[in-house]
Parts: structure tokens; sequence; C-alpha cells
């Protein structure tokens, strides 16, 4: 392969992953200050802003996520590996439209949606919930096992902390989730008081985007390291588009 059409190659992934990253940093804090501007207040969860003026913020996220998921292919699976980075990436961004388009409990009982038309009212949330755990299980799957896998030390145990986080977030969600839902009395006011829901899974997004981001300046790296030598033999060389 050409010099420069590797590099081109390079950026390319580059692009994508630094897309993920800003997406996955800047969905929260978009949320955070569009509830407080508007409704003086933050939605119990992310999923919560559905059911608000910024749904188009919050669906349109998340697809572009699914969109930039599925076009990822990275490396095909080796014989160690149980699974490559496209049938990953492939589940993952299917899941951030699953999570995107199936809505959780609706605020009123009224049919709002094509999706909770299609499924029910009653059963969307079943869809939503079970995209939203295969959606944090792959971005974990991907820190844990992927990224860290060929990464320098530093980098490593950024992902490793990335990866670790989104599945302590991950077991966060599903408990106050479930309180939030089936919960009762002062435990389900303080968990929707205090947001739980929302805050686990902010933190949760954080890392993947910080994870994509802390990756895809691992492709400007291996450019400029192969501007100065023809020999790389890190990450950012054998695993440059994992």
């Amino acid at each position: 392969m050409a010099e420069q059409h590797r590099k081109d190659m390079v950026l390319s992934y580059h692009r994508v992953r630094t897309a993920l990253g800003v997406l996955g940093m800047t969905l929260p804090c978009v949320l955070i200050i569009g509830g407080l501007t508007d409704y003086h207040r933050i939605e119990p969860s992310i999923s919560d802003f559905y059911h608000t003026t910024y749904r188009d913020i919050f669906v349109g996220t998340l697809c572009a996520i699914g969109v930039f998921l599925i076009c990822y292919r990275g490396y095909g699976r080796s014989q160690d590996e149980y699974i490559n980075d496209d049938w990953l990436g492939t589940v993952a961004g299917v899941s951030a439209f699953g999570v995107a388009l199936f809505p959780n409990e609706s605020p009123t009982a009224q049919i709002a949606t094509m999706t909770q038309n299609l499924v029910g009212i009653g059963i969307s949330p079943i869809f939503h919930y079970a995209s939203a755990v295969m959606f944090f299980s792959c971005l974990a799957v991907f820190c844990l096992a992927k990224f860290a896998r060929s990464a320098k030390p530093r980098r490593r145990r950024i992902y490793l902390a990335c990866g670790w986080t989104i599945v302590l977030a991950l077991f966060g969600i599903a408990g106050a989730s479930a309180i939030k839902i089936l919960g009762s009395g002062p435990v389900q006011a303080f968990v929707v008081d205090y947001g739980l829901v929302f805050w686990f899974e902010a933190v949760g997004i954080w890392a993947f985007g910080l994870s994509w981001l802390v990756k895809g300046q691992a492709d400007i790296t291996l450019i400029r390291l192969a501007a100065r030598t023809p020999v790389v033999d890190d990450e950012d060389t054998v695993h440059s588009r994992r």
C-alpha cells in the first residue's frame, strides 16, 4: 500500500473515532445545560430527555453514534479473539438505534411514537433497556478487550479505566433504574431527585467518549512516527485501525 494511501486510511479512522469521542463527551453536557436552562432541573435519566423538547438532540446524537459504530470496521478477528471489531461495532450501533428509537416509560398513557405504536407502549421500554445494556456492554468490550489489548502502558491504563468505569456505570444504571421504576418511598425519591440514573449514564458515556478520543489520538501519533521512521512496533502501527 502506498504511504499516502495508508495515511489517508489512518486519517479516515481518526475522524470516525474522534467523531464518536466528541459525540459521547458532548451529549450529557448539552442535556445538562439545556435541562437547567429550560426546565431548571436535570431529568431523572438521559433517556427521559426523549420526552422533552430535547428529544431531537437525544435521538439525533444516538443515531449518529450508531451510524459511526456500524460503519467502523477495525480489524478482523484474530485466532485468540471471539469477536472482531466489525461485528462488535455493528451490534453497538444497532443497540444505539434501539436506545434512541424505543422510548422508555412515557409520562402519559397515550401512544406518541411510531415504535410505541408498533410494539406497544408497555413493551417499548423493554426494547429500550435491553438495547441500553447491549450498548454499554459493547462499549466496555471495546475498551477492555480491543483497545487495551496492544496499547502502550499509558494508553492501556486509560482504556482499562474507561472500560471498568463503563462496567460500573452499567451496574449503577441497572440498580438505580430498577429503584426508579419499581421502588417507592424515600429511596425512590432519592434516586429520582438526585438523578442517579442520569449521572451513572453520563459517566458511562463520558468514559466511552474519552476512550475513543484517546484512540483517535493514536492515529495522529502513527502518522507522525511513520514520517520519522518506517518501522514502528506499538499499537499505533499494528492495531492502528482497531
